[in-house]
């Protein structure tokens, strides 16, 4: 751990634009992965006939996506700047592992979106830079990449900035400030130092536009809420459910509830990277044992929180939804699977209470039949079971969910109100 502050940062993008080998890269050049893995990973990629994939390799690095050639899983790689000590939270590009991005990007301070120069944005660039707006991520960088791929031409990379712009107008994310850097991750153009092949570009390099974000504001003062990953039977200890911190502190000796399990007990220990701790804090992964919780008393999706605070279960719930494809149309009743925090339940769509206008907020149509890709709406939903969620302008963290159904994401949204069971 470093003294320096803390940045969960996500790299997003289309597939193919080379976000693992952005990754790669960055990890690289600040000292995080040695020369000598990266030769052997060089050696590695070529005997596979895939050279050049040597600075993805370090994000791939199970073997199963190497052989597939897509990154899968999160993987969680660590860095330091001058300014930050960052995590990268590595999200996927393809479609059916949009599940998985959405868990990561929800994570997130800030992100990288990389986009190819000779390809633009494509769809899921579109899809990444909506779910990052809905789910609350800062400020974006915009890695305009594999320059070398349109020989460094400021025009090709004028375009791309254009055009990404004017998706993030659409999208509503405050283009103002958002930073482009014109980059290739391959060769190492402008992520660390600056290139000589783009001598018209004279604004900061990735490096120098990480160290620029802001501080993320570290929501202790929030009650604790803690959404349970898994549940463990340790010899020795007992139950430990693990999870991430999300707000407020997790200490020795505070009673504790979980939800919408409804049980609860004293907190006896707290576990970071293997080892025991006084207290854990947003953004720490944990493990943790409380007195009385049995292994089948609580599950993955459960959130615990202070006893005598503790977290919401939504009879129903209001929320603001954005409709990113459908292949029909969505009326009241559709019941497809919500994702939020750690929790996936079924959840049947009550009522569509008014449509509004993606582009300002403001409302379209009350009471509509239904709506579709591309709408915006605010609609009242009704869990099929207990879900322990929050309304996103009192506990951000736990309040934005995506909706799946047929396989993929079909809707990204924010609670606006808990009516609590």
């Amino acid at each position: 751990m470093s003294d320096k502050p803390h940045q969960n940062l996500a790299v997003i993008g289309h597939v193919d634009h080379g976000k693992s080998t952005m990754v790669g890269r960055l990890l690289f050049e600040t000292g995080s992965v040695p020369e000598h893995v990266i030769e052997q990973y060089r050696e590695e990629a070529e005997e596979k006939g895939k050279g050049g994939f040597e600075f993805a390799y370090v994000m791939d690095n199970l073997a199963e996506e190497r052989e597939r050639g897509v990154t899968i899983d999160i993987a969680h790689q660590e860095f330091d700047t001058d300014s930050y000590y960052f995590t990268i939270v590595d999200c996927p590009g393809h479609r059916d592992f949009v599940k998985n991005m959405i868990t990561g990007a929800s994570q997130a301070d800030n992100a990288v979106l990389v986009v190819a120069a000779d390809d633009g944005v494509a769809p899921q660039t579109q899809e990444h830079v909506f779910l990052a707006r809905t789910l609350g991520i800062g400020e974006l960088i915009i890695a305009v990449n594999k320059m070398d791929l349109v020989d460094y031409d400021e025009d090709k990379y004028k375009n791309v900035k254009e055009e990404v712009t004017k998706l993030l107008k659409q999208v509503r994310f405050r283009s103002e400030d958002a930073t482009f850097v014109p980059t290739s991750a391959f060769e190492g153009d402008n992520v660390s130092e600056r290139s000589e092949n783009t001598s018209w570009y004279d604004g900061p390099t990735l490096l120098d536009a990480l160290n620029d974000l802001p501080e993320p504001q570290v929501p202790t003062d929030a009650p604790l809420r803690l959404p349970i990953q898994d549940v463990y039977t340790i010899s020795g200890i007992g139950t430990v459910p693990v999870g991430r911190v999300e707000t407020g502190t997790l200490e020795t000796g505070m009673n504790v509830s979980f939800q919408p399990s409804d049980v609860g007990g004293e907190v006896k220990t707290v576990e970071m990277h293997h080892e025991e701790v006084p207290k854990a804090e947003p953004g720490d992964n944990v493990g943790f044992n409380v007195r009385g919780i049995g292994k089948d008393d609580i599950r993955r999706g459960d959130v615990c929180g202070p006893a005598d605070d503790p977290p919401s279960v939504a009879e129903t719930f209001q929320a603001q939804v954005v409709v990113m494809q459908h292949p029909s149309v969505i009326t009241a009743g559709y019941t497809p699977v919500f994702h939020a925090h750690t929790a996936q339940v079924a959840c049947t769509i009550e009522s569509i209470d008014k449509k509004l206008d993606p582009a300002s907020g403001e409302v379209a149509e009350e009471n509509p039949d239904f709506i579709q890709s591309g709408d915006a709406a605010v609609v009242t939903v009704r869990p099929q079971k207990p879900i322990s969620i929050e309304p996103s302008s009192e506990i951000p963290e736990l309040g934005s969910f995506a909706i799946r159904d047929m396989g993929q994401t079909i809707a990204a949204g924010k609670v606006l109100s808990v009516n609590e069971r």
